[in-house]
């Protein structure tokens, strides 16, 4: 069965490039651009992954994060975070809130192929 990924991301340049990326590696996409519909879609959608950018509008990746994994229906979703802004102590920070795994951007089509691949 074709695994899903949902792909959250506000920027649409990199949305969209993701996505692509995804659907040519043989995944079923879901793609969301704003924060506000993260839970739900996941709720609605049942992905097999989630793709978090963590500087969204109007709300926070990492917030978002741990609120996935307080939910009984998503908390058993990975979640691989991308971000920009990669600062010291960002990926501890991320990934101790819950997401299980890292990328800073720009991201590279292999180390994120691998990081992907590696989750799902």
């Amino acid at each position: 069965m074709t695994k899903r990924i949902m792909v959250v991301e506000d920027n649409d340049l990199n949305r969209k490039l993701f996505c692509d990326v995804l659907r040519a590696n043989g995944f079923d996409v879901e793609p969301v651009a704003e924060g506000n519909k993260v839970l739900d879609t996941a709720r609605a959608t049942s992905p097999d992954l989630i793709i978090m950018d963590i500087q969204l509008g109007g709300v926070s990746g990492v917030d978002l994060i741990e609120a996935a994994k307080r939910d009984h229906r998503l908390a058993g979703i990975p979640v691989l975070a991308v971000t920009a802004f990669a600062a010291k102590g960002d990926e501890e920070r991320i990934r101790a809130a819950g997401a299980e795994g890292y990328l800073s951007k720009p991201v590279s089509i292999g180390p994120f192929m691998t990081a992907v691949n590696a989750l799902v």
